[in-house]
């Protein structure tokens, strides 16, 4: 139902110019009154169109006319700075500087050329002097052609001279405008954080217990710009101060791309993991379970392997996806069993994914700061990865390195292609451990970039291993099979905050 609202007002926001001029997250959030009637609250991120309330839009969270004059104050110093940027950036004297400099390097390029002309022609005349002259003519004969030679060099010297002083002022002037320049950032800097902290101090969350928190007391570790303006916590926090029970919310971007091309108009997105997945445990507590779409949580224990307060790593089942999907019949994952089921759940972050009919080893982070930390090792391969496998046939090479780039076909996702033009790379160590009565391989791969079906196109293609995993049927294995035989068996890696080595196994269950 969410996802048809959402649509219907996408349609509207087609239909009306003032909202595709800028790229924005919108959000509508379904609630019920306390008399059982259904409502539809919607929200944008940030401003609309340099407005912050707009008639049919639910307002901003409380806080920025609490901070309204020190916030009219800093914008005034802001623009000024900004005036004054402008101003220094279109010095005329750089300019004219550029323009000098160009016709300087041309004279003494031309003077350059016509004293090497002459230098030569020198040349040739002291060698005719010398046989044809003796005694004192020769000797004022060559006198003559030294003197010509100190003159020319006279005369570049004087250029240079002429040229240092009508540059130099202006290399001064425009030094001593750079460091202006230096310094009016630093200043709006500074400025901005300021106010930023001001106003994130004066932002005050609540949740559905009552509870009220600014967002300085909810991330004190730091906060990114645009803290408390995205959709949901917008939508949140007015259903919790307004008593209206939230039963779905759906996220979406319009208007033009994202400036890294990573939000596409009118598709779905979650809450960021920068700015708003770190206040959703605050915003949601106290708020009654409602009916879930997939109420059977507790069918299949996740193991977990290891947890303490920054991480957690468990036994991800085969046939559970690693995340929510994002339509309504695939929002049973891992992440979204232990958000329900852990008292920090909300606070979770998957830091990388596993196939959904892949099992083994999934790491999860408890916070922002060590999710951001793993990531990076997974993104610098600094993080070591093992994974077993059976193969629907017979292996002929014991051991190697597959070396394929790899593509996503979009006309067929997931599916990934071999594709040397516009594939990424992609790296696989492997190892025979046994074979298995003539018709399998039991196989150890160790993967040194995590492609999407990196191990399974590896296996399958004809470049690679060409034996499909046993249960693969996406790719072409037609062996009879309960479930893909690929399992995520070790992951090895230095652990974010106290620095050991981790190494986290999970045994094989085929």
């Amino acid at each position: 139902m969410s996802e048809a609202i959402a649509h219907g007002l996408m349609q509207h926001l087609a239909n009306n110019d003032c909202y595709s001029r800028e790229g924005k997250m919108y959000g509508v959030l379904l609630v019920e009154l306390s008399n059982g009637e259904q409502r539809v609250l919607k929200a944008f991120s940030g401003l609309l169109n340099g407005c912050s309330v707009v008639e049919g839009w639910i307002p901003p969270i409380p806080g920025r006319d609490g901070v309204a004059l020190e916030e009219a104050s800093t914008l005034a110093q802001l623009d000024a700075i900004k005036q004054e940027l402008l101003t220094l950036k279109q010095l005329n004297e750089r300019q004219q500087y550029e323009t000098l400099c160009h016709e300087f390097e041309q004279q003494l390029q031309e003077m350059s050329d016509r004293h090497r002309h002459c230098k030569h022609q020198r040349q040739e005349k002291r060698q005719q002097i010398c046989n044809t002259f003796t005694g004192e003519a020769l000797t004022l004969s060559l006198e003559q052609l030294d003197e010509e030679s100190r003159q020319q060099g006279l005369e570049r010297r004087q250029l240079k001279r002429q040229q240092n002083a009508v540059l130099q002022p202006l290399q001064q002037l425009i030094t001593a405008t750079e460091a202006r320049i230096s310094e009016l950032k630093q200043q709006r800097k500074i400025l901005s954080r300021q106010l930023q902290a001001q106003m994130h101090a004066s932002y005050s969350l609540t949740n559905f217990s009552g509870r009220s928190q600014s967002l300085q007391q909810l991330m004190p570790e730091g906060l990114p710009t645009g803290t408390g303006d995205c959709c949901a916590p917008k939508l949140l926090h007015y259903a919790a101060t307004h008593n209206l029970k939230p039963l779905a919310m759906a996220e979406f971007w319009w208007g033009a791309s994202s400036i890294n091309q990573d939000k596409i108009p009118g598709e779905f997105y979650g809450a960021c993991a920068e700015r708003c997945q770190p206040l959703m445990g605050f915003l949601l507590s106290g708020l009654k379970p409602i009916s879930i779409i997939n109420k059977d949580f507790s069918k299949e224990e996740i193991p977990i392997l290891y947890q303490d307060e920054w991480l957690i790593a468990v036994n991800k089942p085969a046939g559970l996806l690693s995340v929510p999907g994002r339509y309504r019949d695939r929002q049973d994952s891992v992440l979204s069993r232990l958000r329900h089921l852990l008292p920090d759940g909300m606070a979770l972050a998957s830091v990388h994914r596993l196939d959904q009919e892949t099992s083994g080893i999934l790491l999860l982070a408890r916070d922002r700061q060590t999710h951001r930390q793993l990531s990076q090792q997974f993104q610098q391969r600094q993080i070591h990865k093992v994974y077993e496998a059976i193969l629907g046939g017979a292996a002929t090479v014991d051991q190697g390195t597959i070396d394929l780039p790899l593509w996503g076909d979009p006309q067929n996702r997931p599916e990934q292609k071999v594709d040397w033009q516009r594939g990424k790379p992609s790296l696989t160590h492997f190892r025979v451990m046994a074979r298995e009565g003539g018709d399998y391989t039991r196989i150890e791969f160790i993967p040194l970039t995590g492609r999407t079906h990196q191990l399974r196109v590896h296996a399958a293609d004809a470049r690679g291993l060409g034996v499909t995993i046993l249960g693969d049927r996406f790719y072409g294995c037609c062996a009879e099979a309960s479930r893909l035989h690929l399992h995520a068996r070790e992951l090895r890696f230095e652990h974010p905050q106290t620095g050991e080595t981790l190494h986290i196994h999970s045994e094989t269950q085929f």
